[in-house]
């Protein structure tokens, strides 16, 4: 199992950025896969999750209405859409296969002007 995050930056607040993961080495299409992030003295946190069919989507109260996950099985990714971004959206965000406990490397997204 693989996952390769790519789309972290720096962004000002009120900005946008779009993460994608790149996911390989199992079956895509049979798996919930979700966002992490993890701020700078803090755990880990969901940020947001999408059922293997993409029909079950669950977000952190904290993103609702500002971040949207979307997966395509065909091209075996998943993305994350961030708009309205906030200086506390700053951390490691990470791509994650939940069932088997897989991770990403993290990519770092940073909302500061």
């Amino acid at each position: 199992v693989q996952l390769v995050e790519s789309g972290g930056g720096l962004v000002q607040p009120g900005g946008s950025l779009r993460l994608s993961c790149v996911a390989s080495g199992f079956t895509f299409s049979r798996y919930r896969m979700s966002w992490y992030r993890q701020a700078p003295g803090k755990e880990r946190e969901l940020v947001a999750s999408i059922a293997n069919t993409g029909l079950s989507i669950d977000y952190a109260d904290s993103v609702k209405g500002r971040f949207t996950i979307a997966r395509d099985n065909f091209k075996n990714t998943v993305a994350l859409q961030m708009n309205s971004l906030k200086p506390e959206d700053t951390g490691v965000y990470y791509c994650s296969r939940v069932a088997g406990n897989y991770w990403g490397q993290g990519t770092q997204v940073t909302v500061s002007s």
